[in-house]
């Protein structure tokens, strides 16, 4: 065999079993070592056929990686006939390879079989799990890795993947996970769209746990955070009450009210003066958002406070759970300094969908998320990653069964979230109808909140999550009809279910608030939260109704007359579910721009 080039070597040593240690410099030498390694003799049949393998792979090694980087290359500027053709020939070409795999298993198996076990050993061990493990690459879902660690190649793969140098050995399920790994790819495709390639997930067993590993990851001692007002409890909790708390971070905490920038730099030039003797000693600010923002579904101008944020030299940190990348992608931004450095997901909510799971995931650049032990990237040390800062050493991983119901969820995220959205519209509409009932939801067109949803949320549509107040009620008839809300309005704690979901803030979700704090967030005693589900609207409008001549009817007279009559409803029904579906319809590329 003649000389290799440099990049063709490296790609061929990285599948020699001394891949650290190595000198050969050409495919021969590489098969020789290798043959040595594993004690065979070269001059057998076995040996003679072995080493043929070997050198075929070798090669085969070297050609991947040229393929690879001919792909990166080269991908963006082929047309979608060229695109449809390489991917076709690619996915043969994983055929091949893994037919080439599954045949070995039968000399794999016959080897094993020959060593003749006792019977204790045998039942010990179990089935030798890579015989009939190859198939499995096939499945036409993710399958569940069911394990907690994994066979390894050899002893420098081994230690490389220690390193993070070898991602084909997962090492331990509290790590990495096969299924896990394919939601996190799934949510950045998702989320990143075009930008995929520039970010990296990890997957966490609940949304408190990612939002935790996000802070955990960038604050130090007497750092300071910005959030925004409206937030989750047990978000706000986490922060004033273990972050700011002295004997634990000791952090500085402000948050601004309002929507926009504007109110954003407002707040952070009031901090930079109440905390000047911090900054000046080389502490770091950070501003964590939360958009659509809990309770009320309100939108923040997010890229406008981004870029006000990073132009002042600060990292952004943005809890997007209720919006999804249905509503709103922050990550597609064109202009890189107008996304979030973090993007956080609750699985939990309407991203699985069911409300059967707890689940959650950050986002973030790759180089802020993984590098390899030892190694440094865009002025980013391997320990400054969240894998090794914080992933690797908590331990607050998701388990494979978990992985895989979040992905069987998100496969109907669009189809839920536009009915979802086009409700929202219904019961706010028709909740703002009545004179008695205030509605916090800025999918009504006079409501503070509605230019920045018409801006950027997709095609203008509301957060299935809105607040009411109930004007006119004494407060032992308000909970006597709250509590006859179902079962069209489910009494549970959470948001983002198929069901319609009902609760009061003040005394759940948001309880960890004090007075002020709820006063601040424009939560009342009889404030409820309304998540919305795929329900039929007219079941949600009836029942609300009834409830309401059952349990405030006595003591208010004629108040349910004051609700739209049942032609207006099916008025709004009507018209709210023709203009939604004719926007979205109307958001969709042309014929023309697929074929193009």
């Amino acid at each position: 065999m003649s000389e290799t080039n440099t990049p063709s070597l490296a790609a061929m040593r990285n599948l020699s079993p001394r891949r650290n240690t190595t000198s050969a410099e050409t495919v021969d030498e590489l098969v020789t070592e290798q043959l040595v390694h594993f004690g065979i003799d070269p001059a057998t049949q076995h040996g003679r056929t072995l080493a043929s393998l070997a050198g075929r792979l070798y090669e085969a090694g070297a050609d991947m990686d040229a393929l690879w980087r001919l792909t990166q290359q080269s991908i963006h500027n082929l047309d979608r006939s060229d695109r449809i053709a390489y991917f076709n020939a690619k996915k043969f070409l994983s055929f091949q390879t893994a037919k080439l795999l599954d045949s070995l298993q039968s000399p794999f198996r016959r080897s094993y079989q020959s060593l003749q076990l006792d019977d204790s050993t045998q039942t010990a061990k179990g089935p030798y799990a890579i015989f009939d493990n190859v198939t499995a690459v096939f499945s036409a879902t993710p399958v569940i890795a069911r394990t907690a660690t994994y066979i390894y190649a050899c002893a420098e793969w081994i230690e490389d993947a220690f390193k993070g140098k070898e991602l084909l050995l997962e090492i331990y399920s509290r790590l990495l996970n096969p299924t896990s790994v394919s939601l996190a790819n799934f949510i950045v495709d998702i989320e990143a769209g075009p930008y995929a390639t520039e970010y990296f997930a990890w997957n966490f067993n609940s949304g408190m746990a990612a939002i935790d590993s996000v802070l955990s990851h960038v604050l130090g001692r007497d750092d300071i955070l910005i959030s925004s007002r409206n937030i989750y409890g047990g978000a706000h909790q986490l922060i004033h009450d273990w972050y700011a708390k002295p004997s634990n971070l000791s952090i500085g905490v402000e948050t601004f009210s309002g929507y926009g920038a504007d109110d954003f730099q407002q707040c952070w030039e009031q901090t930079k003066t109440k905390y000047a003797d911090r900054l000046a000693a080389g502490r770091n600010a950070y501003v964590y958002l939360e958009s659509p923002c809990n309770p009320h579904g309100y939108t923040l101008d997010v890229p406008a406070i981004c870029r006000a944020a990073h132009d002042a030299g600060l990292r952004v940190i943005l809890d997007a759970t209720v919006g999804t990348p249905f509503l709103m992608q922050p990550l597609q931004r064109v202009d890189p300094r107008e996304r979030p450095d973090f993007v956080i997901h609750s699985y939990t909510k309407d991203l699985s969908g069911a409300g059967s799971t707890i689940a959650g995931v950050v986002i973030g650049r790759n180089h802020d998320m993984f590098i390899p032990k030892g190694e440094t990237a865009d002025g980013v040390a391997w320990n400054e990653t969240m894998f090794w800062n914080v992933y690797y050493v908590k331990g607050a991983f998701l388990n494979a069964d978990t992985a895989f119901e979040v992905i069987q969820g998100m496969r109907t995220l669009g189809v839920r979230m536009l009915n979802k959205c086009i409700n929202t519209e219904i019961l706010a509409r028709f909740f703002d109808a009545h004179p008695h009932i205030i509605v916090h939801c800025n999918a009504l067109t006079d409501d503070e909140n509605s230019p920045l949803r018409e801006k950027l949320s997709f095609i203008g549509l509301p957060a299935p999550l809105f607040t009411i107040d109930v004007e006119g009620v004494p407060a032992e008839v308000f909970q006597r009809f709250f509590d006859s809300l179902e079962p069209m309005f489910a009494h549970m704690i959470s948001l983002g279910q198929s069901n319609t979901i009902v609760s009061c803030p003040a005394l759940t979700t948001h309880s960890e608030l004090d007075e002020a704090a709820l006063a601040a967030s424009g939560i009342g005693p009889t404030t409820m939260r309304m998540a919305i589900g795929n329900e039929d609207p007219k079941d949600l409008i009836a029942h609300f109704i009834q409830a309401a001549k059952l349990a405030i009817e006595p003591h208010v007279p004629g108040f349910t007359a004051l609700f739209l009559s049942p032609a207006e409803i099916d008025q709004l029904v009507h018209d709210c579910y023709l203009g939604t579906h004719r926007r979205y319809i109307e958001s969709k590329a042309s014929m023309a721009e697929h074929l193009g």
